[in-house]
């Protein structure tokens, strides 16, 4: 009997050692960070966990060396262990990407107190925020920038992609038109890319990473976005020259600048901690909220959004960048759309055979003209015309303008890319202008009449009914159509010289000799109605 309980034994310490293998080959997955690739984060952050084959020396543990020091709030959230499980939603997910240091000062507290006693301010903000914030956190984990970056658009516009400010920065990030076209942000007639969610967060990290490679600070960096590099760099040579610190706190700068970088940090904390600032975060869960679309064809805005299912204002929600009811394939190839609804719009664009995608085009205007005239030739009202391009009052449209008109029904072609890419809206002011006449005098011909009142001699011709080179009889009534305000100095002159003829002292007495032509100084009429 002891003989086979000691066999049963042996047999099982034979199994056990089995078990366990020893080839130096196997060894544990490694421990993969918060800010590696992100679309594989939620797999890679389950897979983190040791391997039950994992070698002791493997997990050994980690002793910080060095004085202890107290952890800030943003670094109790640090990404420097890695967590044994995904983020719960995106909130979660953007705290363990904090790395900035913390800017600590009343007015951080300030702008806590702010916000904190604006929960309905919040709240829409950070609800609009959900369309966009995935995006722009994968952005930041794939480039391996901070995550607090991804709150930088609710001090910038309140994450509203159509904000634009009173100098003219527009979208999520507010770019100027030169810095946008600096960083390749397409600026048309049909389109705005200062305002399209991909292009701009783009632009806006590639900015914020050559910022902090100029000036090796976040809070510096920051600065420089808000209120210019060329001007951070100037404030830190002269603290530099007056021997003064060169931080964020140490510099001079405008009240702007001064609570930007503190705004930040007051969200920061806000969403590190809600808790300890009554706040409510609305759920955003850890994963896409839209897709790219690719658009094979010229599409009407308003067809896109109904063959996608969507609203249109939730299209416009993602797709803030398009200025016209149209969308041109060979300027914007891609749309997006809510993720659920992306193969909607692809069986249904694929099923589409009620008529034309686009019923607008893009026409070229091919000579300087009116708007009225425009309209005639393409067939629109007026006010249609002028509200679909948005062609301010009192003004011409260039030579070469292009803008959005009806598409006939026997056009096949769409819109070519060199159009779609480059099309602009060029404005001239109208000259409003009266019918005149003026008396010629000795020696007076065409020519020197035009050359008078700053006019084409063959517009003076036409309008006498004579050619070019005709000549005018002294005193001869000389029919022109000046600008208004011309006019009025002409009819000036025209008083003026009848005062003279009546000025004579007594009989018998000469009159001064009177001028033989009229000098007006002229200036157009340049009644230029703002352009949006």
């Amino acid at each position: 009997m002891k003989i086979i309980q000691l066999a049963a034994m042996s047999a099982l310490l034979w199994l056990a050692g089995c078990a366990t293998p020893t080839s130096p080959d196997v060894q544990a997955p490694p421990l993969v960070s918060e800010s590696s690739n992100s679309s594989q984060a939620p797999t890679t952050q389950a897979q983190a966990a040791p391997s039950p084959q994992a070698t002791r020396s493997d997990l050994a543990p980690v002793i910080p060396t060095g004085p202890l020091q107290q952890i800030t709030t943003g670094q109790a959230s640090s990404q420097a262990v890695a967590a044994l499980q995904p983020p719960a939603d995106l909130w979660d997910r953007i705290r363990r990407g904090f790395r900035m240091s913390d800017l600590e000062s009343d007015l951080v507290r300030q702008q806590e107190q702010w916000y904190a006693t604006r929960p309905d301010y919040m709240q829409r903000m950070t609800e609009r925020s959900r369309k966009y914030l995935f995006h722009i956190v994968e952005e930041l984990e794939r480039r391996d920038m901070p995550t607090e970056l991804a709150l930088l658009p609710f001090i910038e516009s309140a994450f509203n992609p159509q904000a634009v400010s009173t100098a003219r920065a527009a979208g999520m990030w507010q770019f100027m038109p030169a810095t946008g076209q600096y960083f390749e942000l397409k600026q048309n007639v049909f389109r705005d890319d200062r305002r399209d969610v991909l292009a701009s967060t783009r632009a806006a990290l590639d900015y914020l990473q050559k910022l902090y490679g100029m000036f090796g600070d976040w809070h510096l960096a920051l600065a420089a976005y808000n209120w210019g590099e060329g001007s951070v760099g100037r404030a830190i040579a002269r603290n530099q020259r007056a021997g003064l610190g060169t931080r964020y706190l140490d510099l001079s700068m405008p009240n702007e600048t001064r609570n930007y970088v503190p705004k930040l940090q007051a969200v920061k904390n806000i969403v590190a901690n809600p808790g300890n600032f009554s706040a409510e975060l609305p759920l955003i869960e850890n994963h896409p909220y839209f897709q790219t679309v690719t658009v094979s064809r010229d599409i009407d805005v308003r067809l896109a959004a109904r063959l996608a299912d969507v609203s249109i204002e939730d299209f416009h929600a993602l797709n803030p960048s398009m200025k016209r009811p149209v969308i041109l394939a060979a300027g914007t190839p891609q749309i997006l759309l809510p993720w659920d609804n992306a193969k909607v719009f692809e069986r249904n664009f694929e099923a589409y055979n009620a008529g034309q995608y686009a019923s607008w085009t893009a026409w070229s205007v091919p000579s300087t003209l009116s708007v009225a005239e425009v309209a005639r030739r393409v067939g629109m009202s007026e006010t249609e015309l002028r509200n679909l391009n948005a062609i301010p009052p009192r003004m011409l449209i260039k030579a070469g303008s292009v803008l959005i008109v009806p598409r006939s029904a026997a056009m096949q072609n769409d819109v070519a890319s060199h159009v779609a890419d480059n099309g602009q809206l060029n404005l001239a002011p109208e000259q409003f202008t009266r019918r005149v006449t003026v008396k010629a005098g000795k020696r007076d011909t065409v020519a020197t009449i035009a050359r008078r009142y700053k006019i084409a001699p063959a517009q003076v011709g036409e309008w006498n009914e004579v050619a070019v080179t005709a000549a005018f009889k002294a005193g001869q009534q000389v029919v022109l159509h000046l600008p208004a305000r011309a006019t009025a100095v002409a009819k000036t002159s025209k008083n003026a010289k009848t005062k003279v003829a009546k000025a004579s002292p007594r009989k018998g007495v000469s009159t001064a000799k009177r001028p033989s032509h009229l000098k007006p100084v002229l200036g157009p009429a340049t009644r230029v109605a703002q352009q949006r």
